[in-house]
Formats: C-alpha cells, sequence, structure tokens
C-alpha cells in the first residue's frame, strides 16, 4: 500500500504564497506518487497540477504556469509545490498522486479574493 503524507496547505489572500511538501509514508516512495501533484475543488473532478520526469524536467497545467514550481529532494526523500501567486480558483485539496489513489488525505489549499 502507497502511503504519501502531503502538507503545507493553509488559507491565504489571493495573490499569497505556499509551499506543499509530500513525504513518503512507510515502505513508499515519492516515484510511486507518479512524481505528481494534482488537485480536486468540490464538486469538480481530480486535476493534474504538475509532473516532474526522471530527469528533472517539470510539465505544468496551464491554469497554474508560470506560477507554481514542483520540485523535490532526494535527500530528503520529499516532493515540494511552491504556489505563488495564488488565485481563488487554486482553491483545493492537494494530493501527491492521483486524487483517487488515496495515497495520502492531502491538503486544503482555500485563496480568498
Amino acid at each position: 500500500e502507497v502511503q504519501m503524507v502531503e502538507s503545507g496547505g493553509g488559507s491565504v489572500t489571493a495573490g499569497g504564497s505556499l509551499r506543499l511538501s509530500c513525504t513518503e509514508g512507510s515502505g513508499s516512495t515519492i516515484e510511486d506518487a507518479l512524481m505528481a501533484w494534482y488537485r480536486q475543488a468540490p464538486g469538480n473532478e481530480c486535476e493534474l497540477v504538475s509532473t516532474m520526469g526522471n530527469d528533472g524536467s517539470t510539465w505544468y497545467a496551464a491554469p497554474v504556469k508560470g506560477r507554481f514550481i514542483h520540485s523535490a529532494d532526494s535527500a530528503k526523500r520529499t516532493m515540494y509545490l511552491q504556489m505563488n501567486n495564488l488565485k481563488p480558483e487554486d482553491t483545493a485539496t492537494y494530493y501527491c498522486g492521483p486524487c483517487w489513489a488515496g495515497y495520502g488525505k492531502g491538503t486544503q489549499v482555500t485563496v480568498s479574493s
């Protein structure tokens, strides 16, 4: 069973920043989470936010490109999502790995206008 622990969420006003972290649970690796961040807002489908390849290359969904930065610290076995210039539409629960996989409980991000 893959286990991940997401943290770093919170409530901010538009234009603010947050840094999310994803750490490995017992017996799991961040690669098990596909090196990807997903998010899901109430009533919406799960949305792929960003991915990181084995070579460190990154991909971002159009709504977050230029504002979010996906990184990883192999020594700490932790994956990060730096979120800048947050917008109300970024409000969602963020997960490392697919929302439906249930790897972790996610971390809530709320952005007010």
